[in-house]
């Protein structure tokens, strides 16, 4: 059975969706409609480790798409936008979008613990939190100015 970590080592984030809609297009044009007919007499149901793979390449598009997420947070606080404008790019509160921030900014941490290669070392970790800041920071610069 595949699974997400398993998937992650063949896919990109561009592969795994590519597979994905191909897996859940043959999903839906097998679905039984109302009469209890198939849709589509043509295209072969799912095997069960289709099945199977269709979900853990879910879970891998949502992983690689928050890895995204975070780091394009990243690059806007480094371009100098405030919480309050990262929050509301996410449709979230800016205490919000900065813990997301920081518990991801944790987890790349750990990782490294874990596996001594992935992840962020001390280093790499205090300069995120460093760039993070506090959500009230109003800094110069991190304070949104008119055309920025």
């Amino acid at each position: 059975m595949a699974t997400p970590d398993e998937l992650e080592e063949r896919f990109t984030l561009l592969t795994a969706v590519a597979r994905h809609d191909e897996l859940r297009t043959r999903e839906a044009l097998t679905a039984p409609d109302e009469d209890g007919l198939r849709l589509d007499q043509d295209v072969s149901a799912l095997t069960r480790e289709e099945t199977l793979e269709l979900l853990a390449l879910s879970e891998l598009i949502a992983r690689k798409a928050a890895y995204g997420r975070q780091l394009s947070v990243r690059s806007a606080r480094a371009a100098g936008a405030s919480w309050a404008r990262i929050g509301a790019a996410l449709g979230t509160s800016k205490q919000a979008a900065w813990e997301a921030h920081t518990r991801w900014i944790e987890e790349q941490r750990r990782q490294h613990l874990r596996t001594g290669s992935i992840g962020w070392d001390e280093t790499d970790e205090a300069a995120a939190r460093a760039l993070a800041g506090d959500p009230d920071d109003t800094s110069a610069r991190h304070e949104d100015r008119p055309g920025s």
